[in-house]
């Protein structure tokens, strides 16, 4: 087998962008968060209801377990 060897890329065909591109081009990302903000409140929402509906059942579960063993 031989042996495998790096090639070296010559640097002549990398050229640095303007400065002008540099700023305009990390300015450019503006991401919209709003369908995220909406879903992670309906999760916040849902989270809280049923935690409330498991401490309600917590509270009654002797009168609901009298009821269903008759």
């Amino acid at each position: 087998m031989s042996k495998k060897s790096k090639r070296q890329v010559s640097r002549q065909y990398v050229r640095p962008l303007p400065v002008a591109q540099q700023v305009a081009r990390t300015t450019e990302f503006n991401p919209d968060y709003a369908n995220i903000k909406r879903e992670l409140r309906r999760i916040g929402i849902l989270a809280g209801s049923f935690f409330a509906v498991l401490i309600i059942l917590s509270i009654f579960q002797n009168q609901l377990i009298a009821l269903f063993v008759k």
